[in-house]
């Protein structure tokens, strides 16, 4: 499958995918665990790459996680996958649609949809969030998307079709899929955005709406 294909060609016998450690074993399998977790023993150990499900539903305080690219995905488990195909399945439920972004965007096929498309496309109580700011969008990106506390994708889509970066709050590596977004400085498997989430754009309406609201 193009994807396996995809996830072979980037994988070494020891690979970090967003916050999760993957190591080869000799029998052509594969152990994924936290990436804070790596050296851990005692760890519950999980054999279906459906598994993956239930470990990031919840953070380390059982709350919710509606975003799974945010930095908060719980320890304390080991899952253990045969082969390539249930490594792709196991990833696609960590990080959904991650690996077929990374495809696209390594078959130079990849197309991005700036906020400002994204946002005059909405339709209902959505609408009213096109209304943001230059200064809101600033800094609703800045936090919302930020790496530490927000989400570890890497972005790369712009703000509008004149090509201006989402937020000057954030930092240059934010936009570079070279950079380890979780900020250990190690060679990782980045988690790229192509086009600004529906999380964002409730974000984005919470601030126009408030301020009409005042």
């Amino acid at each position: 499958m193009p994807l396996e294909k995809t996830l072979a060609a980037v994988l070494s016998d020891k690979s970090r995918f967003g916050q999760i450690f993957i190591q080869r074993t000799g029998s052509g399998g594969f152990v994924l665990c936290h990436h804070d977790d790596a050296n851990s023993r005692g760890l519950e150990i999980f054999k279906k790459p459906e598994d993956a499900l239930r470990i990031a539903r919840s953070d380390d305080a059982g709350k919710y996680r509606p975003l799974k690219t945010a930095p908060n995905l719980r320890r304390g488990w080991r899952l253990e996958v045969v082969d390539l195909g249930e490594l792709r399945r196991a990833l696609d439920c960590f990080y959904p649609g991650r690996l077929a972004m990374l495809a696209a965007w390594t078959d130079n096929r990849l197309s991005t949809t700036p906020l400002r498309e994204t946002l005059d496309r909405q339709s209902g109580m959505y609408r009213i969030a096109a209304k943001i700011s230059d200064q809101q969008i600033d800094d609703v990106v800045g936090n919302f998307c930020k790496s530490g506390g927000g989400c570890l994708r890497t972005i790369l889509w712009k703000r509008d079709t004149h090509g201006a970066i989402p937020s000057t709050s954030l930092p240059p590596k934010k936009f570079d899929p070279g950079h380890d977004q979780t900020g250990r400085g190690q060679n990782a498997i980045p988690l790229l955005c192509q086009e600004p989430c529906n999380l964002l754009v409730v974000e984005c309406r919470k601030v126009v709406k408030g301020e009409i609201d005042e």
